[in-house]
């Protein structure tokens, strides 16, 4: 039974996206009591503070998704030295209105995989950023900038190597230990 639910965003847009790939494989290795829902981003328009009086279906959609879980995994590629627009956008939405930050005190998690050797370390760092101006407790260890290999998993998230598949279990077993000590101290809002 699952006693926490985690909401998780994929930077990419693309219908080729490795890092859903990523998300496919973290579900899979999570440990059992983790609900993973996705919190889909691709519909949003761009965000301006004229909408916070009144949000379009696809913002409340957004904030309400977010509403619904407990913690929030980030998988993310690296755009140009950052994270994808889109992903910047989504949490735009999530922060506002004023007074309305749907990441406040809520654990999240960062990970990526890229072609390049350094994995998405550039684009987490900035992200780590901005989740920190969030005021969203974050997992800082293990860190996680993987480079894509197309020998590493599968389409539907089995992992093929026993290395990457040790380390993967292992940081999402510290995720939901890196969950249950942020909810334990800073209980969900309601």
């Amino acid at each position: 039974m699952a006693r926490y639910r985690v909401g998780y965003l994929v930077g990419s847009l693309s219908r080729q996206s490795i890092n859903r790939r990523l998300a496919n494989v973290l579900i899979r290795v999570a440990p059992s009591d983790l609900e993973f829902i996705e919190i889909p981003i691709k519909d949003l328009p761009l965000y301006s503070p004229d909408y916070d009086d009144d949000f379009p279906p696809a913002g409340r959609a957004l904030k309400e998704a977010f509403a619904a879980v407990d913690a929030v995994l980030f998988v993310t590629p690296e755009y140009n030295r950052s994270i994808p627009g889109a992903l910047k956008n989504a949490i735009d939405w999530a922060s506002r209105p004023w007074g309305e930050n749907s990441l406040t005190h809520k654990p999240s998690a960062v990970i990526g995989m890229s072609p390049g050797k350094q994995g998405t370390a550039i684009a987490q760092q900035n992200l780590r950023s901005v989740l920190g101006y969030l005021n969203s407790p974050q997992m800082n260890a293990p860190e996680a900038y993987l480079q894509y290999q197309s020998d590493i998993f599968t389409d539907d998230g089995e992992v093929l190597d026993a290395g990457t598949a040790k380390f993967l279990r292992k940081f999402m077993a510290e995720f939901d230990a890196h969950v249950t000590r942020v909810l334990t101290v800073l209980p969900p809002r309601s």
